[in-house]
């Protein structure tokens, strides 16, 4: 028999904790997080977790009052909690990963931030970590040393975008060549629920330092509607970028998905501004709740309710595939 599943969810996160438990048919598990006055903090575990597997649900984005710094030292401390509490097997549920994109040296003293998150985690006693899409698949998996699982969201926008494709012809896009892959992993997913081919394109994109330059796009979107798929939207400035080439070459509609909404800045306005049609985000920063009224916020949770459930019972995750 497998040892008891506890399933937490951190302050800040517990929206989405919810939305996971909700899913899983099981309630959070109660704990206690203390602020002190001095800005110091305590995370304490309950004496039930000993001997279980404990499952902790937290997103690494950073909001306002709790930066990402912050937000891995609460998760970090809360591991050590429940390793120090007994618990047979830890869990760390990311739907965020944060400083996924510090994962490469481009010049001599850049840190692997990436790298140092990882030593940490398993540092602070974690077995397993469990993420969505995240920025680059090969590096956090060489990031670790502990067991990594990562879900893949496109069949999420799969089945979201063949609901407002209609009779269309459809073109998914990359805003740059480093997104290729993703993008035809939604192309694939979509071409199966709409069962019709979709075509595929990319946008060149060179960047130096906040400069974005290339001007060429790989593939037609002329008429079609053109779905910009990235894993992140963080200043809008990539995004607007792609939206606007493919506006330019005569894509009929322009949408946009990205999983990880962190949206800095304008950068909701700075995409509507580029001539963004609609789009969706799924929920793993601030539940979707940055994107603005043209995206509509897709459930995340349950990708991650199923990918926990066959954690728990030590099912092949690849069977979610299935």
């Amino acid at each position: 028999m497998n040892a008891p599943l506890h399933l937490f969810a951190l302050a800040g996160s517990a929206p989405f904790g919810q939305r996971v438990a909700r899913h899983l048919g099981m309630p959070l598990t109660a704990h206690e997080e203390k602020d002190f006055e001095d800005g110091e903090y305590v995370v304490r575990a309950p004496a039930a977790v000993r001997g279980g597997h404990a499952c902790v649900i937290h997103s690494l984005a950073g909001a306002p009052g709790q930066g990402s710094g912050e937000r891995l030292c609460r998760l970090l401390f809360f591991i050590g909690t429940l390793r120090d509490a007994g618990a047979a097997r830890i869990t760390a549920v990311l739907p965020y990963v944060a400083f996924a994109r510090q994962d490469t040296r481009q010049q001599a003293g850049d840190p692997l931030t990436l790298r140092y998150v990882a030593t940490l985690l398993e540092a602070a006693g974690v077995d397993t970590v469990l993420a969505l899409d995240v920025h680059n698949l090969s590096a956090f998996q060489n990031a670790f040393r502990c067991r990594t699982e990562h879900l893949d969201g496109s069949a999420l926008f799969a089945a979201h975008f063949a609901t407002v494709a209609g009779t269309a012809e459809v073109c998914v896009v990359a805003p740059d060549g480093g997104g290729i892959r993703r993008a035809e992993g939604l192309r694939k997913a979509l071409s199966r629920e709409l069962d019709r081919p979709v075509g595929l394109a990319f946008v060149e994109k060179h960047r130096n330092g906040n400069e974005l330059t290339g001007d060429h796009m790989a593939g037609d979107v002329a008429g079609t509607l053109a779905i910009v798929f990235d894993d992140i939207i963080g200043t809008g400035s990539t995004m607007a970028r792609a939206v606007k080439a493919c506006r330019d070459r005569g894509a009929a509609r322009v949408m946009a998905a990205a999983t990880h909404a962190v949206f800095a800045g304008d950068a909701a306005g700075m995409l509507a501004r580029a001539g963004l049609d609609a789009g969706a985000v799924a929920d793993t920063v601030a539940d979707g709740g940055r994107a603005g009224g043209l995206f509509t916020v897709l459930d995340s949770g349950v990708l991650f309710a199923r990918a926990i459930r066959a954690l728990h019972d030590d099912v092949p995750l690849a069977r979610l595939l299935e």
